[in-house]
């Protein structure tokens, strides 16, 4: 709303969230609009389809992108435990829910994330059919592309 009021910003401004509460601000403020990703389910895989349309999203798929972007599968579990509680309502008045177990002790994520393009080429090498020579020329140029990756 800040944004949207204050003439002197006047700028255009992206807004992502997967509260879907805040979509109804486009129904009171006339310069604010909701677009989503498109998305489809195969075999309940989400899919984002790389396109745009206009109007909010018929669920929230943040779980599904926490587990893309590689966060640890304890989370992604425990994500989906508490949006199920939120979704069945079995949550106070406070807004709090059922408190997860004590599960493993919390682990450093690694540097480069699951699922780095760098990390899949390492560990396609097969190292013991290259050259010496080779071997470090590879190693190098995965070292720089991970470099250029942080």
């Amino acid at each position: 709303e800040h944004i949207h009021n204050n003439p002197r910003l006047g700028c255009k401004t992206l807004f992502a969230t997967h509260y879907h509460e805040l979509t109804q601000l486009a129904d009171v403020l006339p310069r604010a609009f909701n677009y989503n990703v498109v998305v489809t389910e195969d075999k309940g895989q989400v899919v984002f389809l790389r396109s745009i349309a206009p109007g909010g999203a018929d669920r929230s798929y943040g779980v599904h992108v926490a587990r893309l972007a590689g966060m640890p599968g304890s989370v992604v579990s425990r994500a989906w435990e508490v949006l199920a509680e939120l979704e069945d309502g079995n949550h106070s008045k406070s807004g709090s829910y059922r408190r997860g177990s004590r599960g493993p002790a919390p682990q450093q994520m690694p540097l480069l994330g699951f699922g780095s393009p760098v990390v899949d080429e390492l560990l396609a090498l097969d190292v013991a059919s290259m050259t010496p020579l080779d071997a470090i020329n590879r190693l190098y140029e995965l070292q720089e592309r991970a470099r250029d990756d942080q």
